[in-house]
């Protein structure tokens, strides 16, 4: 069966709820409007139990199926958070907050698996339990570590657990997956340099900690170049370089430079960050200077899918879309669903939105014609998986 006939005639409905998602982002684990909308519509819809509070401000709807809470039960999440990131859509529907933004479709991802869930509570044609999964803090804080560590699994005993992600660089309505390591494990780290500051007008008195910085950000360059073996993927960004001072004629006492490393081999990943910390010491020492290398947040493990549970994917999809392409390329991108992909196991597949703006960028916007997409799939998957 291809996009379900309900999903036409919900699509203007939830398009308006992605919509006022999308006008009113919240980050990470800050999400007392998004959460509490989400809680009350699945409410609204008739599941079977609502608990909130997951993870800190997870939340989790069961929907059982014609057999009651028997068989097993399978989840289905979407992401809640938006990001730190000026709008420049113009969109009517743009961020009423300066300063934060749906830069990377969770409100698209947490309004398909709403419509999906709706549509569920209304049939019920599966046995055993759905379980729909509303996560924060993907963005950055691990929140789905988080909702895994608050007994996500265990808790409401899921024992396959789905994940899907919006791309723009696939074609409208198109679906991609792939078994194995998928998302880059992500590790995101600061250098702090220290030198010796003074007027800019007398170099030869400091010791200048942004030639220092700037010679560390080109060293680091050769991790991939001349320490990688060039079949194994890998990425060092350096995306951030500051200053205590903006003054044109001070030089610096302090520079902080922040970037992320995105690895898929566990040796590469451990080899990396050894020669940066290495790199960064001896660089900043050949100047006079000192550097200290350190982490900003939970890193991110390689985003692995399990092979059964790919396959299952690919079927659904086909059902929908009438194919899917079961070989996409790996992203070196991150995704904190690799936590819940350890834990249990599942798979994560992309949908696709047409070209436009990439993900993270303030011209970005979810598009919505793809939301009757998004939610057969999620149905198709839910009542393969627990036939009635």
């Amino acid at each position: 069966m291809p996009i379900r006939n309900r999903f036409a005639e919900l699509h203007p409905e939830i398009t308006a709820w992605r919509r006022d998602l999308h006008a009113h982002p919240e980050l990470q684990y800050d999400l007392p409007r998004t959460a509490g909308i989400v809680a009350e519509k699945l409410r609204l819809f008739g599941c079977d139990a609502v608990v909130e509070g997951v993870g800190r401000t997870g939340v989790v709807g069961l929907i059982h199926g014609r057999d009651g809470a028997g068989g097993k039960t399978i989840g289905l999440r979407a992401d809640m958070d938006a990001l730190p990131i000026f709008e420049a859509t113009g969109a009517a529907h743009a961020s009423t907050t300066e300063g934060r933004m749906h830069a990377c479709g969770h409100d698209g991802h947490t309004a398909m698996l709403l419509g999906a869930a709706q549509y569920l509570a209304e049939t019920r044609n599966f046995n055993g339990t759905v379980a729909v999964v509303f996560q924060p803090a993907e963005e950055g804080g691990a929140g789905a570590e988080a909702m895994v560590q608050d007994g996500l699994i265990d808790r409401f005993g899921i024992s396959e657990i789905y994940g899907l992600h919006n791309s723009p660089l696939l074609p409208l309505g198109q679906f991609a997956i792939r078994s194995g390591p998928f998302y880059a494990a992500v590790d995101s780290f600061h250098i702090t340099v220290r030198g010796k500051g003074g007027h800019a007008a007398r170099p030869n008195n400091t010791v200048d900690t942004t030639l220092v910085g700037s010679a560390i950000v080109m060293a680091l360059q050769s991790i991939v170049s001349r320490n990688t073996d060039p079949q194994q993927p890998l990425v060092v960004s350096v995306s951030s370089f500051r200053t205590e001072s903006e003054a044109f004629n001070v030089i610096p006492e302090h520079a902080i430079l922040r970037g992320t490393v995105r690895s898929f081999d566990r040796e590469v990943r451990g080899m990396t960050l050894d020669r940066i910390e290495t790199i960064a010491k001896f660089t900043a020492e050949s100047y006079g200077a000192d550097a200290v290398l350190g982490f900003d947040e939970e890193p991110y493990p390689v985003m692995a899918n399990h092979e059964t549970q790919t396959a299952f994917c690919a079927q659904a999809a086909r059902e929908v879309a009438g194919d899917c392409d079961t070989n996409a390329p790996r992203t070196t991108g991150g995704e904190d669903f690799a936590y819940m992909l350890e834990a249990c196991p599942g798979a994560y597949i992309q949908l696709g939105i047409g070209q436009g703006p990439g993900l993270h960028h303030p011209e970005y916007d979810f598009n919505d014609e793809v939301i009757p997409t998004g939610c057969s799939y999620w149905v198709a998957l839910a009542e393969q998986r627990l036939p009635a």
